[in-house]
């Protein structure tokens, strides 16, 4: 069995294969297959085709969408929470002006780390998942991703 690659900034992206790969590549060349057809024997049945085709694949994009909104609220109720617990009692009032992109990059910071960032991304105004996921010294691994 292989070792498992310690998760950081550069390796923390996840991609499902199966999803993020396979299914869009079978959904898109179903897209476009309906598509010639539809040149080739233009009809009702081949318009529906299209339409049917398109509409998978903004299903496949609306499911992550939705699925990644969902784990966003949840990040953001963690980091809430963790930020409640190691924040001091000056930064607390503040809370409330972390947007969620934000809190989302923080997420990967140790909580020794965190009241520090936390500061430099409010005071500094960083808004930007990747800058503020750069600056993470000790980063915490989260394998429990949508």
């Amino acid at each position: 069995m292989a070792t498992k690659v310690p998760q950081n900034y550069a390796n923390h992206a996840r991609y499902v294969v199966g999803y993020h790969f396979v299914a869009f590549f079978l959904l898109f060349v179903n897209l476009v297959w309906s598509v010639v057809q539809a040149f080739r024997d233009f009809g009702v049945a081949s318009i529906i085709g299209v339409l049917l085709a398109g509409a998978l694949v903004l299903i496949f994009f609306y499911a992550r969408s939705f699925a990644m909104t969902v784990q966003d609220r949840v990040i953001r109720l963690e980091m809430r929470l963790r930020l409640g617990q190691f924040l001091p009692a000056d930064l607390k009032p503040r809370i409330g002006e972390f947007t969620v992109g934000q809190l989302v990059a923080l997420r990967f910071a140790s909580d020794a780390e965190l009241p520090a960032l936390a500061r430099k991304v409010l005071d500094e105004r960083i808004a930007s998942r990747d800058e503020i996921k750069k600056l993470v010294k000790d980063w915490q691994a989260d394998e429990l991703r949508a």
